[in-house]
């Protein structure tokens, strides 16, 4: 069975899309296939995999590729067609064989208001039943498809109706973090949002109504994976002091706040897993700064690790240096992405 992996933090600029980019590589190289869904109506992850620049390219896209994209794959059910939801035809990224790409829309945010009000009057209002199941029918029919084993989905930052109905019927959960105030705060607000929107989807999947509709609200419980701190500056090999000081205080949040408030919530699996798989402190990752690597790997659409010589226009010790980095990346999406295939494994058989 697929299993949907959901990036989420209500805090933006912590890198989500590029690290659902990274992961979903190195998770196809390590032989799984993959569907990335851009759920962000920036619509970034879609602009990196499909190279698209300029003020009109997006829109020339959605003209000429009309039905590939996430919002309008949802069309039928949000717009009341009479016809069935069907498998988005999602598009193959570079040359890696196992990755796909479900992309976005920015018209996707047109759908909050209407699934908001679906989330909240669907037991009285029987019209509206097929919405909050519609979007995870979706994702699995495309999946099929696709003979996916991950989806990973890249949200975006904000606490709307498409966020809880996405992660709430996700399998696992990732939070990705920057080393700054703001990320340590959102790390505490999310302990408040996490369960409440736990509580509301498993009262919407009891829900008669909900159970007998043609897209039937999914019974799942989203577990946590792990944190990830990136971002960050190094120094002899160890984030410098300032970062050091976030990336504390952060830890703290996650072990005092947030972690507990899941593990009542059944948000996460047992603390011996995490321990077991070397997730210290429920970080799954450590990545520092990309620095240059990042631009040219938007620039090649092509993982950090994965930069040819040629791409990156380097040579002499500058490369050797740049090359040394590049494979200390390698590393930490490697051992990353070892890390999420055994603990979604974990999840799926405790």
């Amino acid at each position: 069975m697929t299993k949907r992996i959901a990036l989420f933090n209500h805090k933006g600029g912590v890198s989500k899309t590029t690290t659902t980019f990274n992961l979903g590589w190195m998770l196809a190289e390590k032989g799984n296939r993959v569907i990335m869904v851009d759920a962000d109506p920036q619509c970034n992850l879609t602009g990196m995999v499909l190279g698209h620049g300029g003020p009109t390219a997006l829109e020339d896209f959605y003209e000429k590729e009309s039905q590939r994209n996430l919002r309008d794959g949802l069309a039928p059910a949000f717009e009341s067609r009479p016809e069935p939801l069907k498998a988005v035809d999602c598009f193959p990224v570079g040359d890696q064989g196992n990755l796909f790409l479900l992309p976005g829309h920015i018209g996707l945010s047109e759908y909050e208001v209407t699934l908001g009000v679906a989330h909240e009057l669907s037991r009285s209002i029987q019209t509206l039943q097929n919405l909050p199941g519609c979007i995870a029918h979706l994702l699995e029919l495309t999946s099929e498809k696709y003979e996916a084993d991950y989806v990973l989905i890249d949200l975006n930052p904000s606490l709307s109706s498409i966020n809880q109905n996405l992660l709430m019927t996700s399998h696992c959960f990732i939070v990705p973090t920057n080393p700054d105030y703001f990320s340590a705060v959102a790390v505490q607000s999310l302990a408040r949002v996490l369960p409440d929107w736990r509580k509301w989807a498993k009262r919407a999947s009891e829900l008669p109504v909900l159970q007998q509709a043609v897209y039937p609200f999914p019974n799942v419980t989203p577990k946590l994976l792990g944190t990830i701190v990136q971002n960050y500056r190094p120094r002899s090999g160890v984030p410098a002091q300032a970062f050091q000081t976030w990336i504390a205080r952060i830890g703290e949040n996650v072990s005092n706040d947030l972690f507990p408030a899941l593990e009542t919530a059944g948000m996460t699996l047992g603390r011996v897993v995490y321990e077991e798989h070397e997730v210290e402190g429920f970080c799954l990752a450590m990545i520092p700064d990309f620095n240059s690597l990042i631009a040219k790997s938007q620039r090649h659409r092509a993982p950090v690790y994965s930069l040819t010589p040629d791409q990156l226009g380097q040579s002499g010790a500058v490369l050797a240096k740049t090359e040394k980095s590049r494979e200390q990346f390698r590393k930490i999406f490697s051992e990353m992405a070892d890390k999420v295939v055994s603990l979604v494994n974990h999840a799926s058989n405790p």
